[in-house]
């Protein structure tokens, strides 16, 4: 008997025959309504997507993507193994007992700077079972590798979803501030040469609005928007 994930009245669930993140993409450019969750109930690992319609300037909207990464470690701090060090990277790279594990994304149309997008969808994937023998890409992981067997894709969705609409609400209530200290507490690489959006630096931290502020080899201080890791579709 397959488990079919629950999720809040603010959310629409649906299950879904192919990828998530293209299909909730496919629905938003069609006027899909805000809180659709698209999932596929098949799949072996997480691979689910969620359709927002945000009302603020996309510099603003696009702090959805690190939101979207605390959501997904809130939900495996709430599943998984007590301890189980999950870590995320700027670029929205998810690590799981400092492999790479998975992802989150966010897709958005072509927006003009300082306009709302008309829809933003949110995907977030993670692995649970190791391809091959584990073997092939030390740098790699995946769930059940990390002590998760008990764990499911479908878990995951619920939990995720229901994570992700409680920092929204948070982050409209109380600004971008919680996020941003919650996020810092989970940051890769804080402090650490990184090469992010084609260039390479010292990672120092996030501004206001969880840009990356990345120290150059030349010395200088260079603001990274989140804006540049939507995808524009």
């Amino acid at each position: 008997m397959s488990f079919e994930p629950s999720f809040p009245p603010m959310l629409d669930g649906r299950a879904v025959p192919e990828p998530p993140f293209d299909a909730a993409i496919r629905a938003a450019a069609t006027g899909a309504e805000a809180g659709l969750v698209l999932y596929d109930p098949s799949a072996a690992d997480l691979a689910v997507s969620l359709v927002l319609v945000p009302e603020v300037p996309i510099e603003d909207s696009a702090v959805m993507l690190p939101l979207a990464g605390v959501a997904l470690q809130n939900a495996l701090g709430a599943l998984g193994p007590a301890e189980l060090p999950v870590h995320l990277g700027w670029d929205g790279t998810v690590y799981v007992n400092g492999g790479r594990c998975g992802r989150v994304r966010a897709a958005v149309p072509e927006t003009s700077p300082g306009a709302a997008p008309d829809w933003l969808v949110l995907g977030a994937e993670l692995r649970f079972r190791p391809v091959g023998d584990g073997g092939e890409a030390p740098e790699e992981t995946a769930l059940h590798a990390e002590g998760c067997g008990d764990l499911t894709p479908m878990d995951l969705t619920e939990s995720w979803a229901r994570h992700a609409l409680l920092w929204i609400h948070g982050w409209e209530e109380d600004g971008v501030a919680p996020l941003h200290r919650e996020w810092s507490g989970l940051a890769r690489g804080m402090g650490e040469p990184i090469e992010v959006a084609g260039r390479t630096g010292t990672f120092l931290g996030l501004d206001e609005r969880l840009g990356l502020l990345l120290k150059t080899e030349a010395g200088a201080t260079e603001a990274l928007p989140l804006t540049e890791l939507l995808e524009v579709r």
